[in-house]
């Protein structure tokens, strides 16, 4: 009795329409597992790609950005305290030393800057050497008005330049002002940026005694700064007028910031050559500063060299469509089966489903050493053929192994095309998702549920 129990219970698992179901519903949530360890991979892989860039970045020098020169002129101020000793209130005064920051009246920049690749193992960066000129002129330069004459201290004066990068430079630094010459030393800065915001690091040159001229009239400057950086390179605008010039061999020009080169022939046939423009009346913050010298990273504009290497970022958009391709592969197979009455079993399915899985490796690993587009070619074809070769030697026939490989081979056109868009990717896939399951209703339509 038991054994025919048993039999029957058999018979119904293998026959039951709801029993396959079942069977290729779970099928389907147990393959989800490796799969997400697939996702898990191509992350390992992209933040080793971002790990090996910026050891060679940290070698070589990191991204240049250039704040500055600017004029720093002490001043001292008091404060009053009243003391009561025995009856008798007297007035203590105490001076305190405080700083005033001018911006320069003109900056203007002139830079050339060639760019070259750095490559360890299969991964990419951009470096490069520049050669930048800074001119300008500083004066009209003018204290609050409740700063007296006698408490500015003309004859402590220096000047302040700011930089990211110490270890790319390679020139001694020094500004002309006043046709003499005076050299930048480091100055301790303790790191005060915040989780988003570049660590600048202080240039600052010994006293500079600044006379009548510097004060009431414009007085020119220059300096030369020549540095390796990579990712990008980058200035703040701090002059009341900015003129910078930027040249380089780089093809690819990506240029960011708030302001934008103004010139329409930039690209060149060599690389670029661009040309900005910035008056005071374009930035949010004046020509001076009392006290502290703001962090004015946010407004910096420049060129970011960086490599564009979005095979990761392409991996894991597909890799997200993998529960798709997975379903309506054994929805495929569970209609054919149906219709049919072809006996597919249960290890079979996990079969076809590890060949399904095996496409996202062989893209991840494809697309590391070639594009994007040759890996999901070479994966695609290689997945589609195993599984028609396979599914003929289940099925007995080529018909059914052919409307798979015909319908695999859209499922992935229908993926990659999705993944190559960007602004109608949701419009795309919608659209195509309602195609799919019309085309599902209608083939399943005549099947007997009972």
């Amino acid at each position: 009795m038991e054994t025919t129990k048993k039999s029957n219970t058999r018979n119904w698992a293998q026959k039951s329409i709801s029993a396959r179901m079942l069977m290729v519903g779970l099928l389907i949530l147990v393959l989800l597992i490796p799969l997400s360890y697939i996702e898990s991979l191509i992350h390992e892989r992209s933040n080793r790609q971002e790990k090996v860039v910026n050891e060679i970045n940290n070698k070589w020098g990191k991204e240049v950005l250039l704040y500055g020169p600017i004029l720093k002129i002490p001043y001292t101020t008091y404060t009053k305290k009243t003391i009561t000793i025995k009856n008798k209130t007297s007035i203590e005064k105490t001076a305190h030393k405080n700083y005033y920051y001018f911006f320069p009246e003109q900056l203007t920049l002139e830079s050339d800057i060639q760019n070259e690749k750095k490559k360890r193992g299969i991964y990419n960066t951009s470096v490069y050497k520049g050669t930048n000129t800074l001119t300008g002129t500083f004066g009209n330069v003018k204290f609050a008005a409740s700063i007296l004459e006698k408490d500015i201290h003309w004859d402590e004066a220096s000047i302040v330049f700011k930089t990211s990068n110490l270890k790319g430079i390679s020139n001694e630094v020094k500004i002309t002002l006043n046709d003499a010459n005076h050299n930048f030393i480091p100055a301790f800065t303790a790191n005060t940026s915040s989780f988003n915001e570049i660590q600048l690091h202080t240039l600052e040159t010994k006293k500079i005694p600044i006379d009548d001229k510097v004060q009431k009239t414009l007085t020119p400057f220059s300096m030369e700064l020549n540095m390796s950086g990579s990712e990008r390179f980058r200035i703040i605008p701090i002059g009341k007028n900015t003129q910078v010039t930027i040249k380089s061999n780089w093809k690819t020009a990506n240029f960011v910031g708030d302001f934008l080169p103004y010139n329409a022939d930039k690209i060149t046939e060599n690389g670029f050559n661009a040309k900005w423009k910035v008056l005071h009346i374009n930035r949010p913050f004046p020509q001076s500063f009392q006290q502290t010298l703001p962090n004015l990273t946010k407004y910096a504009m420049g060129v970011d060299f960086k490599i564009a290497v979005d095979q990761y970022q392409q991996n894991e958009r597909s890799a997200k469509y993998g529960f798709l391709v997975i379903g309506l592969t054994f929805m495929v197979f569970f209609l054919i089966q149906t219709i049919s009455n072809i006996k597919i079993h249960p290890f079979q399915y996990i079969m076809i489903g590890l060949a399904l899985l095996l496409f996202y490796t062989l893209l991840i690993s494809i697309s590391e050493h070639s594009s994007f587009f040759i890996a999901y070619i070479i994966s695609s074809i290689s997945t589609v053929v195993l599984i028609c070769l396979y599914s003929k030697s289940i099925m007995k026939n080529i018909k059914f192994p052919i409307f798979i490989g015909l319908s695999l081979a859209s499922l992935y056109g229908f993926i990659f095309i999705i993944i190559q868009l960007e602004n109608y990717a949701l419009l795309v896939g919608s659209t195509g998702l309602f195609i799919i399951l019309g085309l599902v209703m209608y083939i399943s339509r005549k099947i007997k549920w009972d």
